[in-house]
């Protein structure tokens, strides 16, 4: 793979994903996690624009069932991971620029018309070598001095290595965006209304190739932006209020309790948010100077060895505790 100025390795978080589409200049969505391929939770994420799904890399593997190559791909935005350690980004793209209702801004939308006709591997390096993608993706390297963000997982072998892919509906059908694949996975013909079902097949189905024991899985959803959905649904109740009559009054304790909850919600949301962003923030920091600093007073005040005295006493005692409690 090529290097195309290097790409740090990003954490598979709705946060941080949220934060990096925004960061491209696309307005009106966001990441959410989902924990339960259950049909009712999935509801209360609609609407679902995309699956963004991570497993463990175990190699090239043969694509999930499909229904031949005969459906033309010419209008599929697929691009060929040509960058170590970009999936999670080329996964989120693969949902971005796969959809029209989606706002993508200037930048985006200016990227996408560019490369419309360039071959999957083209793409892949356009993508490789955008300053926009890259700059946002990298943005989100830790600022460790420990840790190379940058070295390509696969160099070696007995790091367990993941992968990012992404299911969407496309023109009536389901597909299965994998960068390290040929192109796309046609997974059949579907419908706005019962795409995720199909989607949650078909992941089962991957989820089924590995052993009853490996859990590393996690599934993301890219929904519309619910501080947005909520606040145009409170507006619409307030529509509704505006116009009953005065008599009916049990019509409107009852759009007067779906507003309570509206806003209950939207503030949930907004708290959500800003918590996201200050994770965020932590994750981009660098501590190090600040330990260090903290460790050299503690130095100086003859005050750092009784405290490591004191830790080693308690780690004894966990452990002879852990010990009894084994007998």
């Amino acid at each position: 793979m090529a290097e195309a100025g290097n790409w740090c390795l990003i954490e598979s978080d709705p946060g941080v994903f949220t934060e990096l589409i925004s960061g491209m200049g696309v307005r009106g969505v966001q990441v959410e996690e989902v924990w339960s391929l259950d049909e009712s939770l999935m509801e209360q994420l609609k609407p679902v624009l995309g699956l963004i799904f991570l497993f463990k890399w175990q190699g090239a593997q043969p694509a999930s069932t499909t229904e031949g190559d005969q459906y033309p791909t010419d209008h599929i935005f697929f691009a060929n991971q040509v960058i170590n350690n970009a999936c999670a980004t080329q996964a989120i793209l693969s949902i971005l620029l796969n959809r029209d209702d989606i706002e993508l801004g200037k930048e985006l939308q200016d990227f996408k018309e560019f490369t419309a006709e360039f071959s999957p591997d083209m793409k892949g390096l356009a993508i490789s070598n955008s300053d926009l993608i890259r700059s946002v993706h990298n943005s989100f390297a830790r600022s460790d001095p420990f840790v190379n963000e940058m070295q390509d997982p696969r160099t070696s072998k007995d790091d367990d290595v993941y992968h990012f892919i992404a299911y969407l509906p496309i023109h009536g059908a389901l597909y299965e965006l994998d960068g390290l694949s040929e192109g796309p996975v046609r997974l059949g013909a579907c419908s706005e209304d019962n795409w995720l079902q199909k989607a949650n097949e078909a992941i089962m189905r991957r989820m089924d190739r590995y052993g009853v024991s490996e859990l590393h899985f996690s599934l993301m959803a890219l929904t519309r932006d619910r501080i947005e959905l909520y606040e145009e649904q409170i507006e619409e109740v307030d529509g509704l209020l505006l116009s009953l009559p005065e008599h009916a009054g049990e019509e409107r304790s009852r759009l007067n309790a779906d507003r309570r909850e509206l806003e209950q919600k939207l503030q949930l949301e907004r708290e959500k948010r800003e918590r996201w962003h200050r994770e965020n923030v932590l994750r981009k920091h660098n501590f190090v100077p600040m330990i260090y600093n903290l460790l050299r007073v503690l130095g100086e005040r003859n005050e750092l060895g009784p405290l490591i005295d004191r830790a080693r006493q308690k780690a004894t005692e966990r452990a002879a505790q852990q010990a009894k409690s084994k007998q």
